[in-house]
């Protein structure tokens, strides 16, 4: 059997290093595609991983980037994102455009680039692959201080739902996972009083990984993950 691939774009120490181990694991082959590789060469030799250079926010970087892969492509996790955080009338209109350009521009075009790879495989056990997007809770409700953020994750999970409902028909899973809480990565820590009050990032590629091997009668279009002190 030929050893399936992922693809994971925008990984850094966290979630994104949790889902290339674990997809490791369970035996995928990697690309992992980050702005700087420089930082990723430790979980690359860790995974037997490729890497690429990639700002997801530019169309040539992505095209260029699904160019060098070669053979199928069984999933894609698109994770960057970027804030500005700040008083409305005080933001800095291109610093914003930037930030809407990666959350929400460069979710389009790797999802893009995504389904027209995938469109052209044969479909496996009734499915041609699957697309995923880390999406926040700013996705469902807008935060003081943080429009550029909410425009961003509004736009990628309306792009997540469209996706779904084109291309669910077709053999593509297509998910948008609200991540409703903070991430414990790397050098953060929770309150003694306040256990498992973030998120574990190696739980949630395992529900990534759950998604990923959802029978097709029942796929999922949306996930939604909080820890326990977290309100609804």
């Amino acid at each position: 059997m030929t050893q399936p691939m992922a693809l994971i774009v925008g990984v850094g120490d966290g979630l994104s290093a949790s889902l290339a181990r674990l997809f490791h694991k369970e035996g995928y082959g990697l690309m992992l595609a980050a702005r700087n590789v420089g930082k990723i060469g430790t979980l690359a030799a860790e995974t037997g991983a490729q890497v690429a250079a990639c700002d997801a926010s530019r169309i040539d970087e992505v095209d260029a980037l699904f160019a060098g892969l070669d053979g199928r492509l069984d999933v894609v996790v698109y994770n960057p994102s970027a804030r500005q955080r700040g008083p409305l009338a005080e933001l800095q209109p291109e610093a914003v455009r930037q930030a809407i350009e990666v959350t929400a521009f460069g979710a389009f075009l790797v999802g893009q680039a995504a389904a027209r790879k995938m469109q052209q495989q044969d479909e496996v056990d009734g499915r041609r692959g699957t697309v995923l997007f880390t999406g926040a809770s700013a996705g469902i409700k807008g935060f003081p201080l943080s429009a550029p953020f909410a425009m961003g994750k509004f736009a990628q999970r309306g792009l997540a739902e469209s996706m779904a409902r084109e291309l669910h028909p077709e053999g593509i899973h297509v998910a948008w996972v609200n991540i409703d809480g903070a991430i414990r990565n790397p050098g953060r820590s929770e309150p003694a009083d306040r256990p498992d009050s973030m998120l574990d990032p190696d739980a949630i590629a395992q529900n990534y990984l759950h998604l990923i091997r959802q029978d097709r009668s029942t796929w999922s279009n949306e996930l939604a993950i909080r820890p326990w002190v977290e309100r609804f």
